[in-house]
């Protein structure tokens, strides 16, 4: 930036990096959520087992959603950052995700 010249940002494959690492997180918040639900419904299909399977089903659909949005974003040549609602929402979705996996297993 010599002489008061604004450079162009190239962004270069970073955000290929990043919509590849939303992939990889979605595809692991999948499997612990089909998991999650396999467990609470495996041997006897209680109420419990039911309720435990919608909320996980309704955390990964939460999720899924946050993702495709980043994902859709990343797409622009200058994407913006991830605002503090999306960060605190998948956050809060990886959280419950494994709250239901620790209440499955114990």
């Amino acid at each position: 930036m010599a002489g008061g010249a604004v450079e162009a940002r190239d962004p270069g494959l970073q955000p290929e990096r990043t919509r590849l690492a939303w992939r990889r997180t979605t595809l692991s918040a999948t499997v612990a959520a089909v998991l999650a639900a396999r467990q609470a419904v495996h041997d006897d299909v209680t109420a419990a087992g039911l309720v435990g399977a919608a909320l996980s089903l309704l955390v990964w659909l939460v999720f899924l959603g946050v993702a495709h949005r980043r994902m859709r974003a990343l797409v622009a040549a200058r994407p913006g950052a991830l605002r503090p609602r999306g960060a605190v929402v998948a956050a809060g979705c990886a959280v419950a995700l494994a709250a239901f996996a620790v209440a499955v297993v114990v």
